[in-house]
């Protein structure tokens, strides 16, 4: 969810401080729910106070959109507790007559169950299919209940084996801008122009490795992953290097 104000942003920190100091008292893993971008940089603001318990961040697959963090140090406790996120499988009964499902289908079939954002991860969707990661605890009502996505009757198994998962192509290209700022790449890769770009940014909707970005001069690194709402995100993963005529050649890889 979007943190809407102050009360809430500093209920959401509270929250992690309290997980934390569980974690470091009674010796014990403690998990947070999914979080979405607005809540990672939450928790990437107060992360520095949170460094006795340890944090680890992870949404079921490398990459994940929405993670959850899990407090707790495997070196001091001396034994690991894995994520308590499961993964699964959504197809159509009959694939030949199923309609073509978006993110927003899954996702809003899903809210109708009344079960809380918080427990729902990413969703890969494919064709007419979708990867659902979710917390385990909520697996099994899932399963039971999610029997229909708009006019399309749907099956739903838990899944193990995650290289099943459809990963999402990126697109990669190369662009040339006049200097590494996030603005001026932004606005390359999806083609708008700077005043569209600052838009984004005094509206809150550009974060970078999961930190909510409000510098649009900042300059990109290699690695860096940059979220556009509404756009979709893309990494960095080329050195800039300088063209002939003065501007820098920028590799990126697109997810859209």
């Amino acid at each position: 969810m979007a943190l809407e104000n102050e009360k809430e942003l500093q209920q959401l920190k509270n929250r992690f401080r309290d997980l934390a100091d569980k974690s470091f008292q009674q010796n014990m893993f403690t998990f947070t729910g999914f979080l979405g971008l607005s809540e990672q940089d939450a928790f990437w603001q107060v992360e520095r106070e949170l460094h006795f318990a340890g944090c680890v961040l992870f949404g079921g697959y490398e990459g994940a959109d929405r993670v959850m963090v899990r407090f707790g140090n495997e070196a001091d406790l001396g034994y690991e507790v894995p994520f308590p996120i499961c993964c699964i499988h959504i197809r159509p009964l009959v694939a030949k007559f199923a309609d073509k499902l978006s993110h927003r289908d899954f996702l809003g079939a899903l809210m109708n169950l009344g079960i809380e954002r918080s427990t729902i991860g990413d969703i890969k969707v494919g064709d007419k299919e979708a990867y659902l990661f979710c917390q385990e605890s909520i697996a099994e009502y899932i399963c039971e209940n999610l029997g229909q996505i708009k006019h399309t009757h749907v099956k739903c198994e838990v899944t193990e084996n995650f290289a099943e998962v459809a990963q999402e192509e990126p697109e990669n290209k190369t662009i040339q801008v006049s200097s590494a700022r996030v603005d001026a790449v932004i606005a390359k890769v999806y083609n708008k122009s700077r005043n569209d770009c600052l838009e984004l940014f005094r509206t809150g909707k550009v974060f970078i490795n999961g930190r909510l970005c409000e510098n649009n001069s900042r300059l990109l690194k290699t690695g860096e992953t940059v979220n556009a709402r509404g756009y979709g995100k893309f990494v960095l993963v080329g050195e800039p290097r300088e063209t002939r005529k003065g501007k820098f050649a920028i590799e990126v890889s697109v997810f859209r």
